[in-house]
């Protein structure tokens, strides 16, 4: 029997080992970014075109390569970061393994072209699947110019896989920002289908933080500082009031290293334990500086985990800085009397015993009606009031009447239909100003009103975005609203969709919006601003979380935020018509988040707890 294994291609190694490295544009954008900060670049420019699909571009003024580099860095394990198996406990730059070119190479036609800073001439070398189709001397600036185009070409099972230009585009710009963030010193920017998204100038991190996320962020940031025989932190953590229902805004750097590391999140999120809910999350840029020897980035492909040998005492460093920097700029309450000068208003210069309790003078048997005139004697002469005759016969009624009101409140009856009763009087009611009850036949039924509208809402958007007509309201006066890049990308992309539900609103600058009607259905509770910036959050959180299309996500998102909320007090009339419009759904007793909407209560179950069986 003849052998059977075999040494596969080189070709086909690559493409094998792209599956891992290069997963979608974004990695590839990833690599060479990374590529361009290794080779020593302070100007770094992105061109992308089709989100990725049919050009990455990556222009520096790095150290540049000869021509002896230039061609061995397509082959696998080809790095100039390491030299022996020692050097990966003391890495300290980005890549170090030898892949990404050569995984890159495998699946896409590649144009390298670079020159060094003291050479004339620069070299030009393309490669298609693997294979080098030209090499040859050029003119080129000091640096390193590199071309991916039709990525994944030779391999449509991969292409078919991506996502549309928008959720491509929005990873580009996750890696982009990642590494802009890391690295505030040098000069970025980002061109997609000829529009620039990004031009971030040199600056400090403060200011690359504001250039990223917008103007607004500049009083949002909480400074961290802790330096230890650990660990040295820096940073910036939001404050809570701007914390949102997304994670977007969360970024951990090891050594300048963008990590994914839920341990350390929950060091972060346990210093805004008092201060936020469950479902929020602030923002927070922590760059955590440590000896390479002490941690092994070697863990995964893409280099976003990290093994710790002390991991519990960085967690404690991280928690207790955090929270010693809210506390500092007086974002939690402080304990310390002796600092805290807002007490000092409350407490009185006078000494306790000099404190006189104020006297109120007052007539019981007053009546502005008797044109100044009154009985008997109404004060004694030292205009002290008189407590002789009683303030009125018959107060006991006030005590009827509250007993009266409180019994045709809560008084139920009328056997009728459940889709009859909501509209006659005394049949429903509201409790603690989130419930809805109401009579029916066999008992009564519960309906938590906030699920129930949103219930209503979610499929009347449904349908509108079907027929392709929804009602909006004119603002009086057009409202601006300024979103970081990303979600300016979003929201053109989501154009079409929201103009069919009532938004009226068209692009001003190169991210902001002007905001001139709403949907009908809106309640004035939210300004235009507020619906936009709630929309897009709650939309991003459907798309990362439950997966669902577009149409859906979008309508769930405005019924989410237009729906009434717990705690808001309704007419009658407001509950008889919610409780019309819920029965008329297609899905009356199931809310969007799966849960149900309406809980009956019957007769017999309701006699069972007096204890009474029959």
């Amino acid at each position: 029997m003849s052998d059977i294994i075999s040494l596969l291609p080189d070709s086909v190694a690559n493409q094998i080992a792209a599956g891992e490295v290069v997963q979608r544009p974004a990695s590839a954008v990833k690599e060479l970014l990374e590529n361009s900060i290794d080779a020593g670049a302070d100007k770094i420019q992105l061109i992308i075109k089709d989100a990725g699909k049919s050009l990455i571009q990556v222009i520096d003024n790095g150290c540049g390569m000869s021509v002896t580099d230039a061609r061995l860095c397509f082959e696998r394990h080809a790095t100039s970061k390491i030299k022996l198996a020692e050097d990966l406990f003391a890495i300290r730059t980005m890549g170090f393994r030898g892949e990404a070119m050569a995984s890159i190479a495998a699946i896409a036609q590649v144009e390298l072209k670079t020159r060094r800073h003291e050479d004339e001439l620069g070299t030009c070398i393309q490669v298609e699947g693997s294979k080098v189709v030209n090499q040859e001397p050029t003119a080129a600036a000091a640096g390193t110019s590199i071309r991916i185009k039709n990525l994944f070409y030779n391999i449509p099972a991969r292409r078919n896989f991506l996502k549309s230009n928008s959720v491509e585009l929005k990873h580009i710009v996750d890696e982009f920002q990642r590494l802009a963030l890391a690295n505030p010193s040098i000069f970025f920017s980002l061109h997609h289908d000829e529009n620039e998204l990004f031009h971030l100038p040199a600056s400090g991190l403060k200011q690359r933080i504001i250039h990223v996320f917008g103007n607004s962020y500049n009083q949002r940031l909480v400074p961290v500082e802790e330096e230890t025989s650990i660990i040295n932190l820096k940073g910036f953590v939001g404050k809570p009031e701007f914390a949102k229902k997304t994670r977007g805004e969360q970024y951990f750097f090891v050594n300048k290293r963008f990590i994914k590391d839920p341990y350390l999140n929950h060091a972060v999120m346990g210093a805004y334990s008092e201060l936020l809910s469950a479902d929020s999350y602030p923002l927070y840029v922590l760059f955590i500086d440590i000896d390479p020897s002490k941690i092994d980035i070697n863990v995964h492909p893409t280099k976003t985990e990290i093994k710790y040998q002390d991991d519990r005492s960085i967690y404690a460093i991280v928690r207790s800085a955090v929270k010693r920097s809210l506390g500092k700029y007086n974002i939690t309450p402080s304990l310390d009397f002796n600092q805290e000068t807002g007490f000092n208003q409350m407490i009185s210069p006078k000494p306790m015993n000099e404190i006189v309790a104020p006297s109120i003078n007052f007539n019981p048997k007053f009546n502005p009606f008797d044109g100044g005139k009154t009985k008997q004697g109404t004060s004694s002469s030292e205009g002290k009031p008189s407590f002789k005759n009683p303030m009125n016969n018959n107060w006991e009624t006030l005590y009827e009447i509250s007993e009266k009101a409180e019994v045709s409140q809560l008084h139920l009856h009328n056997e009728e239909n459940i889709k009859n009763t909501f509209s006659s009087e005394k049949q429903i009611f509201q409790l603690h100003n989130c419930l809805i009850i109401s009579q029916i036949k066999s008992g009564f039924i519960v309906v938590e009103q906030q699920s129930a509208h949103e219930r209503v809402l979610y499929e009347r958007f449904i349908q509108q975005l079907e027929n392709r007509k929804g009602a909006s309201q004119q603002s009086l006066f057009p409202q601006t609203v300024t979103l970081s890049t990303s979600d300016f990308e979003l929201i053109q992309d989501l154009l079409p969709q929201i103009e069919i539900l009532g938004f009226q609103v068209r692009p001003f600058g190169k991210t902001s919006l002007i905001i001139e009607g709403i949907p009908a259905d809106i309640g004035p509770g939210l300004s235009e601003t507020q619906v936009i910036e709630k929309l897009l959050e709650t939309y991003k959180n459907y798309q990362a979380v439950d997966r669902l299309s577009k149409r859906e996500s979008l309508a769930r998102s405005l019924a989410r935020n237009a729906a009434i909320k717990s705690g808001t007090s309704l007419s009658k009339e407001a509950m008889g018509d919610l409780m019309d419009q819920l029965f008329a759904c297609e899905s009356p007793n199931v809310s969007l988040s799966g849960k149900p909407i309406i809980i009956t209560f019957t007769l017999k179950e309701l006699f069972e707890k007096f204890g009474k069986l029959n």
